[in-house]
């Protein structure tokens, strides 16, 4: 009897300060807990990363399983990235996690044989991590037409390649446009390109600052084999805030910057226009030249 009372006590008591009674014969159910898979953190604990940034890892495509995770995580660590470094690429780029550690690995090792190697690598992934994905003949015939075309030496490229990584994302008919321009355009050689980061730069917005000093007579094309030291350096045209590139180059308000780059866009579609109308003039002749060339000659 007492010890029927005393189990009563205790179960009032229990409800009394809000606890529900375990029916005797099942076991308690487990708690939450409290970090996100617990097991599944282990591996990226390890590597370094602290409980929040696993935390942060493991909710970048999920469906991947913490094993691809874990596996993306590594190879960017092994590039010399800290564990922040790694996860904010991975949070920028999560399409890194589809890609398999042994083509992380051979892509990074590709880019070590064109000379990034070091910080230089490392700079170079943050700054453009399409690295990874972007399609291995693209890449190539980047570094062929920078080579054979533009004639850049072993350690211009090299320093290309670090300073500018986009390159190698670009179609090469466009990045030779963008190299022909500067080089026979503006005169400027590639020593001097190197140093300006010439390929940071978008195409259209370099030209519209040469254009825009030129038509002010503040650059003048230089002759074959003379050298114009009265230009501004390509270093200046391209690395100046526009603010600063209109007060110290240009010396021009921005309003009147604005309205030539409207005027300039306008000109550059006339163009295309005239050059659309001339093509189809030739297609027509050539088709009329050959209506003709297939009549039976009359006897």
């Amino acid at each position: 009897m007492a010890g029927r009372l005393l189990r009563g006590c205790g179960r009032a008591a229990a409800a009394a300060a809000g606890w529900a009674p375990v029916p005797r014969g099942l076991p308690a159910a487990p708690g939450p807990c409290p970090r996100r898979g617990c097991g599944e953190a282990a591996g990226l604990r390890a590597m370094g990363f602290s409980e929040e940034q696993a935390r942060r890892l493991l909710g970048l495509r999920p469906r991947l399983g913490p094993r691809r995770q874990e596996a993306a995580a590594a190879q960017l660590l092994l590039l010399g990235l800290s564990a922040e470094a790694a996860l904010g690429l991975l949070e920028r780029s999560p399409a890194l996690l589809e890609l398999s550690a042994e083509r992380l690995q051979g892509r990074a090792g590709e880019l070590r044989r064109l000379g990034l190697d070091g910080g230089q690598l490392q700079r170079a992934v943050r700054r453009c991590p399409q690295l990874f994905t972007v399609p291995r003949k693209r890449m190539a015939a980047a570094v062929r037409l920078l080579r054979e075309r533009c004639l850049f030496s072993a350690e211009q490229l090299r320093e290309v390649l670090g300073t500018c990584p986009a390159v190698l994302l670009e179609e090469p008919r466009r990045l030779h446009h963008h190299f022909q321009y500067v080089y026979f355009r503006m005169g400027v050689q590639q020593k001097e390109m190197v140093k300006a980061r010439l390929f940071r730069m978008p195409f259209a917005e370099l030209r519209n600052r040469h254009i825009f000093l030129e038509r002010r007579g503040l650059y003048q094309t230089p002759h074959k084999g003379q050298t114009q030291t009265s230009n501004p350096k390509l270093k200046d045209i391209l690395q100046l805030p526009e603010k600063d590139f209109l007060a110290s180059l240009a010396r021009s308000p921005p309003e009147e910057y604005e309205v030539f780059k409207r005027l300039l866009a306008r000109e550059e579609e006339e163009e295309e226009e005239e050059e659309e109308e001339e093509d189809r003039d030739a297609l027509y002749a050539e088709e009329d030249l050959n209506s003709e060339e297939s009549k039976p000659a009359q006897e």
